[in-house]
């Protein structure tokens, strides 16, 4: 198992998390990023980001809503990481979208180490080059546990990183071993940027765990944990509810919940 207490660490040392989020879904990571008990700060301007960085406990980058400006923002983040041995996130949101996208995110992927690579199935799909499999999004056919443990696997061994590929549970790997959390909601599809709000724990997490894949385990325990209860909150009311909830449960989570309902195994 994870080191649960990680969590106080985060809330007594509020390191900062510096997101490079998209326009979507910006006030949420932040919301969460905060809730958890880390200190959001959303910098995108290329001019500055590298400061911002620098000051940084980690950083997530997330290349939904593009364009040029902002994947110059993200190398230069990643830069400045690297040059500093701090933790990078990457979230490739939609990278098979297009050739552009793919392209932008197979650069910065090339140009600096990234600690831990977010991604659903379509996305670990078109970063390993998979023929005729990599549309962005994950395929409206399920895929077995198998395939995509697989898809994981490979991903992670090519990039030589540590991979969390969320789908009906979430796969944790290193390219040697390999965990799974399950629980959390279905309603998690109702509200949109929940992912993103992950890869931004993945940041909170990796600011004072120094172990990759144990940061994204921790971020995905977290965030189903959260999920399940936020579910039991919100009863029958709607997605509105159930968003105000998950800030809710993010942000009175404690060790001992965390610990006593997470659900991690090993596939």
């Amino acid at each position: 198992m994870p080191d649960f207490t990680r969590l106080d660490d985060v809330r007594a040392r509020r390191p900062l998390v510096h997101c490079i989020s998209n326009i979507v879904s910006a006030n949420d990571c932040a919301n969460v990023v905060l809730a958890a008990g880390a200190g959001p700060v959303m910098a995108h301007a290329p001019e500055e980001v590298a400061d911002i960085t620098a000051a940084s406990g980690a950083t997530v980058l997330n290349t939904g809503t593009p364009d040029e400006g902002r994947f110059r923002a993200c190398l230069l983040c990643g830069q400045e990481a690297a040059r500093r041995n701090q933790p990078v996130v990457l979230d490739p949101v939609g990278v098979g979208a297009s050739p552009w996208r793919l392209e932008r995110v197979e650069a910065l992927l090339a140009h600096f180490p990234v600690s831990i690579l977010r991604v659903n199935l379509g996305e670990a799909r078109a970063l390993t080059g998979e023929p005729g499999r990599g549309a962005g999004v994950d395929s409206p056919a399920p895929a077995s546990r198998e395939e995509r443990a697989a898809a994981a696997l490979a991903l992670a061994r090519k990039y030589r990183t540590a991979v969390l590929l969320t789908g009906p549970e979430d796969l944790i790997t290193d390219g040697h071993c390999l965990r799974h959390v399950s629980g959390g909601s279905r309603r998690m599809t109702s509200v949109t940027g929940t992912g993103c709000m992950l890869s931004a724990l993945c940041g909170v997490f990796a600011a004072v765990e120094p172990d990759p894949m144990s940061a994204a385990l921790l971020a995905s325990a977290f965030w189903r944990t959260c999920a399940r209860r936020a579910e039991e909150r919100a009863g029958d009311r709607g997605p509105g509810s159930f968003r105000t909830a998950l800030l809710d449960a993010a942000g009175t989570l404690t060790v001992a919940d965390l610990a006593a309902e997470a659900a991690i195994d090993r596939p």
